[in-house]
């Protein structure tokens, strides 16, 4: 009898192990709502992919489970945090997860600041953070002139009923933009800067098609031709460190590669985080332009606004500069509305070392913890009628009472928001001053416009439009 009853004990000891083993969320630490994993292997990914993208996955999770919710990212529990009260609790946060990005890591790199945590991640912002902050910011302003009145060129070249891909206009000028200011007068020759894009493109469509859970085969001719493109880049940041430690500049017009190059970092590292900060210098930008003039076109008052702004302070020749572009206010308006419609970027993570009381709830060490920007950009107790793109949120009246963690497009966490937020805010204000006050914007007719959240959102499919020139 009494072998029997240790027999039995030992096999339910067993067979309890093993549930706990194979399906994760019966082992959950934490009282924090949420969902089960609907795979024992790969947790809620599947529910995630069913959904369209992870900024959906978690519409649909907070909006089932409230503000703080949990799932299962494969094996490893991860917490969502979809109000502001709940993100001040995560402000002095620095480390991120590498699990959640660790798909980005064959274009990045995995000596990337993407990667970088502690005292090493925090070194690399002090040292590269200067490259994109308020002083370096007065070099670049004659670039995005330059740059945007290459572009109102062109497209004053063209005949009015010309159909204009603007999407992949606005992200091939905001690629000017970054390799210029980062890298120098390399990327002035045309030649260079085209096939540096087409590359990226080749690399990023690969990455976007792993983020889907479509991954290609090892030696296959789709893995070939991505590392032949992914080396191609590499190259390319090579040659142009090479010019630059050759031909150094004066003190007062280094660039970030020039900060990298002075840094003696490994070869790896200097490739690794010149590639990230292109990633994020140019994605959330183009795409940025690319919603701001999509709602300029489907919002002629919108449009009016702008233009008169415009006029009445820079008139229809004076330059965006330091001094001038508090005054844009309306235009700041508008870029932030975009910023927030269209979720252009849905989403950060942190995490901690320790257990953390975040909601009311244990969060256990070392749990990714999502901070849902775009949840939270969504929030119709924030933002009423959030589908609606409406810029006067955003002036002095509207804004108060605002909770100051409601508009956090790029971030805020442990100082480590977007080091190019100010870059991005100059650029497409100096490309919109220019573009708006030459053309009106006009949609073709018959498209069916959609976004696709992945990192940063952009259109599924190209959007056209056409302009006229304005007198």
């Amino acid at each position: 009898m009494l072998d029997y009853a240790i027999f039995a004990i030992t096999f339910v000891v067993f067979l309890i192990a093993t549930v706990l083993y194979l399906y994760p969320g019966a082992n959950k630490i934490t009282t924090i709502p949420g969902l089960e994993p609907s795979d024992p292997k790969d947790g809620n990914l599947g529910d995630m992919g069913r959904a369209g993208s992870l900024h959906q996955f978690l519409m649909k999770l907070h909006g089932e489970y409230g503000d703080i919710a949990s799932f299962w990212w494969g094996q490893q529990l991860v917490v969502s945090l979809g109000a502001p009260e709940l993100w001040k609790q995560h402000e002095r946060i620095f480390d991120r997860p590498p699990l959640l990005f660790k798909g980005f890591e064959p274009l990045m790199g995995p000596m990337g600041i993407q990667y970088a945590n502690g005292i090493d991640g925090r070194s690399r912002r002090k040292l590269y953070d200067p490259s994109y902050g308020h002083d370096a910011m007065k070099l670049y302003y004659s670039i995005f002139q330059e740059l945007g009145e290459e572009m109102a060129k062109k497209w004053g070249s063209m005949k009015g009923e010309d159909h204009i891909p603007l999407h992949a206009h606005m992200i091939a000028l905001a690629m000017k933009a970054i390799t210029r200011t980062s890298f120098g007068d390399s990327f002035k020759d045309e030649k260079e800067c085209v096939q540096f894009g087409r590359n990226y493109d080749i690399c990023w469509h690969d990455m976007e098609e792993r983020i889907k859970g479509s991954y290609p085969a090892e030696g296959s001719p789709r893995e070939k031709r991505f590392q032949e493109a992914r080396e191609k880049l590499h190259a390319t940041i090579v040659r142009v460190a090479k010019r630059r430690r050759e031909n150094p500049p004066p003190p007062q017009e280094k660039l970030f590669i020039d900060v990298l190059i002075e840094g003696n970092l490994p070869e790896e590292q200097v490739i690794s985080d010149a590639m990230t900060y292109t990633i994020g210098g140019f994605h959330t930008s183009g795409n940025l332009l690319t919603w701001a003039v999509y709602f300029l076109a489907t919002h002629k008052e919108v449009e009016e606004k702008v233009h008169q702004e415009l006029m009445d302070v820079l008139g229809k020749k004076e330059e965006v500069t330091p001094d001038n572009l508090s005054q844009l206010v309306y235009l700041r308006q508008v870029l932030d509305e975009t910023l927030r419609c269209a979720v252009v970027a849905p989403w950060g993570a942190r995490y901690m070392d320790l257990d953390a009381e975040i909601g009311g709830h244990i969060v256990p060490a070392k749990t990714p913890v999502i901070h849902a920007i775009g949840v939270v950009l969504q929030d119709e107790r924030i933002w009423p009628e959030p589908n609606k793109f409406d810029p006067e949120r955003f002036d002095t009246e509207n804004s108060k009472g605002r909770h100051k963690l409601a508009f956090q497009p790029f971030g805020f966490a442990g100082g480590r928001k977007c080091p190019g937020y100010r870059f991005s805010y100059v650029e497409t204000t100096v490309f919109l001053s220019i573009l708006c006050r030459r053309f009106q914007f006009h949609l073709v007719e018959g498209q069916v416009v959609e976004p696709w959240h992945g990192l940063v959102t952009r259109p599924v499919d190209e959007i056209w439009i056409t302009v006229t020139k304005r007198d």
